[in-house]
């Protein structure tokens, strides 16, 4: 039997092995600190989970939700925009639940690329975004993260050849795995590029309320002109730590949610209505439900970047996302040393290169464990870092 040929166009998936890898690891009695999936340690909000356990005894939450969802979900989550970026929307028209903003990402080229159209797709990035634009038949066009344009995507460096062609431009800010931040001068002018040419702009933004030393990360619809050409992707994955609750939504104007909403019927019946009727607790209830998780991922970020910089790594301290983005000595392959520090050390690291190779010469930790762990994790890294080979 033949598979379909873009199947081989996709790459690896950063995360595939890892838990498998990981298990037999602690089968062999090794103490793994694992710093890779972006998976928090922390439970969700013991409220949030009253309200999930309530809404599970109702009978009607437990019907087919199709892409409608909970109307209770979607006014929660405009009344959260409303307050948040003082951004208003239609809770039954620019509002589409999703199964985690992950599948609402992929979907989305289906909705917007024929064969030959183009989406720009950030690397090191989500793979999400270059999955679903291969499994579409588009065409990514990948544009390199680096320090040089403080790790943002600069459009106007796309090739006049390209250019015509292009469709969709994923971007998120706060970044993962960088956790570079966006100024709103680079919005502003990004969204004028995206009318000029008509690219739909497809804005990720879950890390929006992990910031932290004062920094506040916008939303799209902040920067004038956005709502003709973008879609804003949010999840609970992260802040209100739900991640296997499965649980976002995207918001724009009625024809892009038409859009996505029209491919998802085809595909899911959307998420269970008791998580939605739970998440819109948690998003009425946000401010002061995330602030502990703000605190203790703040807390983390000082011991981690404390604990690198005492190892020898050298790094800025990020304001924003629940990661740290280390670049390692020259001559250093990322994925061998990932590999050693699993298998040497017990610590779980993503390598750049799991980004996609404009992330290669980088490793990410995730702020997962408490401070204590989070030092003892990286501590055992001087150690392997000791021990590469460097050119």
């Amino acid at each position: 039997m033949k598979f379909a040929s873009r199947l081989d166009r996709l790459p690896g998936y950063p995360l595939a092995e890892l838990p498998a890898r990981k298990r037999a690891l602690i089968a062999q009695g090794v103490d793994v600190i694992d710093l890779g999936a972006g998976d928090a340690d922390y439970p969700p909000p013991a409220e949030v989970i009253a309200a999930m356990r309530q809404a599970t005894g109702e009978t009607a939450l437990s019907k087919y939700g199709f892409q409608q969802g909970n109307p209770v979900f979607r006014k929660a989550a405009c009344d959260w925009m409303m307050r948040r970026f003082g951004a208003s929307f239609d809770p039954q028209a620019e509002v589409l639940p999703l199964l985690g903003s992950k599948e609402g990402l992929s979907h989305l080229p289906l909705a917007v690329l024929n064969p030959g159209d183009v989406a720009v797709v950030p690397e090191p990035g989500y793979q999400a975004y270059l999955g679903g634009t291969v499994l579409s038949g588009g065409e990514p066009y990948v544009y390199p993260l680096t320090p040089r344009t403080r790790y943002l995507v600069e459009l106007e460096e796309i090739p006049a050849a390209v250019l015509p062609r292009v469709r969709l431009v994923y971007l998120n800010y706060p970044n993962n795995p960088t956790a570079a931040i966006a100024p709103m001068e680079y919005l502003e002018r990004t969204v004028a590029f995206c009318r000029r040419h008509g690219i739909l702009l497809a804005y990720d933004n879950p890390y929006c309320d992990l910031t932290f030393d004062g920094y506040r990360a916008p939303s799209i619809f902040e920067v004038p002109g956005a709502r003709e050409v973008a879609i804003e992707y949010f999840s609970l994955s992260k802040s209100f730590s739900m991640t296997g609750w499965r649980l976002g939504w995207a918001a724009g104007e009625k024809r892009f949610i038409t859009a996505l909403t029209r491919v998802k019927s085809y595909v899911d019946t959307g998420p269970w209505l008791a998580v939605q009727q739970a998440g819109a607790f948690a998003l009425d209830h946000a401010e002061r439900l995330i602030a502990p998780n703000v605190a203790e991922l703040q807390a983390r970020r000082d011991a981690g970047v404390g604990a690198l910089r005492e190892a020898g790594f050298e790094l800025e301290s990020p304001v924003a996302t629940m990661y740290l983005w280390v670049p390692l000595p020259a001559g250093v392959p990322s994925a061998e040393f990932s590999r050693r520090a699993l298998e040497e050390a017990g610590v779980v690291t993503l390598p750049g290169s799991a980004f996609g190779p404009g992330g290669e010469g980088f490793f990410r930790i995730a702020l997962t464990v408490g401070g204590a762990r989070l030092r003892e994790g990286i501590l055992r890294l001087r150690e392997v870092l000791a021990r590469a080979d460097v050119a």
